[in-house]
């Protein structure tokens, strides 16, 4: 089984207007289109979609393919609005920490030796992240630049930190996880705030919607073993069903590989955003979409159909956010 490489695709700064109307909008405005009935969300685009003007992203830095091309189109309801999302990938990457099989018969966690916090650069997932600004002063002017401090900590961190300048300042983020979230149809639902680093809260600014994750690590009490495995084990697929999940019993091979993450449906506040992604020759296709209120703090809101509202790329792929 090949070891899929880290791509980390960012474009930092980029900022981009959605437009909830039928006007054409200003440059760098994504419109999304009033449409009578919803999309169903599937990954696999249906002719409603013909009905939304497509807007181009390019976003660059990746160690997988250097470059990815973001075409994205946006629809709304009287009650929600949906995106659709397609970018170029070489590689699916789905092989996320396995456990391996050993020739002795011990189990494994596959891992990069030493990496630090966030860096895991080989037994990873791919994901595609969006952050829109809730009042962020700084956010309109600069985009991610202002949530995004590169290199901070770098003694155990990979990539910096996320934070919002100012203490009451929010954003949030739309956070698909393709190994984590993808199986059960849902974009994590996140926020970023002003929390600066610390051993105590190591994502710092970063953190998620209340209610239930919609994930848990697949490891035993020892944390020399997986603790769960399932009729469709050993790996692929690289997560387990919830409820499907059935207590590990080692009848595997050498070099057998079980998924590290058992995955169910979020609960709550962070179960907003429904989504599925779909990879096909070389090419992801992402719909989602959620209510256009929410009434919760930790979202934007889009509840003025004459305004503008201003978000970023946070574009992964095989990388953290």
């Amino acid at each position: 089984m090949k070891t899929e490489k880290v791509s980390k695709s960012i474009a930092i700064g980029l900022v981009i207007w959605l437009s909830l109307s039928m006007g054409m909008g200003s440059a760098g405005t994504l419109n999304s289109v009033k449409v009578t009935a919803a999309p169903v969300i599937d990954g696999t685009p249906e002719a409603i979609w013909d009905q939304a003007t497509a807007f181009t992203v390019n976003v660059a830095g990746g160690a997988n393919t250097g470059a990815n091309t973001v075409t994205l189109k946006s629809v709304y309801t009287d009650d929600s609005v949906y995106f659709l999302a397609t970018w170029n990938d070489t590689t699916e990457s789905l092989r996320r920490l396995p456990w391996q099989k050993q020739a002795d018969g011990s189990w494994k966690q596959l891992i990069t030796p030493d990496a630090k916090l966030g860096g895991e650069n080989t037994y990873y997932e791919d994901k595609f992240a969006q952050i829109w600004n809730i009042n962020t002063t700084e956010f309109e002017a600069t985009g991610c630049t202002a949530l995004c401090h590169i290199n901070e900590n770098a003694d155990v961190k990979a990539f910096g930190n996320k934070y919002t300048p100012n203490p009451g300042e929010m954003a949030d983020l739309w956070h698909m996880k393709i190994v984590r979230t993808n199986p059960t149809g849902y974009v994590d639902d996140q926020y970023v705030d002003s929390a600066r680093y610390s051993k105590d809260v190591p994502d710092a600014g970063r953190h998620s919607d209340s209610g239930g994750s919609p994930y848990s690590d697949n490891i035993n009490a020892a944390k020399n073993a997986p603790n769960y495995t399932s009729a469709d084990q050993p790996a692929p697929p690289y997560w387990i069903l919830d409820d499907q999940k059935q207590p590990f019993k080692d009848t595997y091979n050498a070099n057998d590989e079980i998924a590290a993450i058992i995955v169910r449906p979020p609960t709550g506040d962070r179960a907003d955003i429904k989504g599925k992604a779909v990879y096909k020759d070389g090419m992801w296709t992402l719909e989602y979409g959620r209510k256009l209120n929410t009434g919760s703090k930790y979202d934007i809101q889009f509840t003025d159909m004459n305004k503008e509202y201003v978000w970023n790329f946070c574009f992964v792929v095989s990388c953290t956010v």
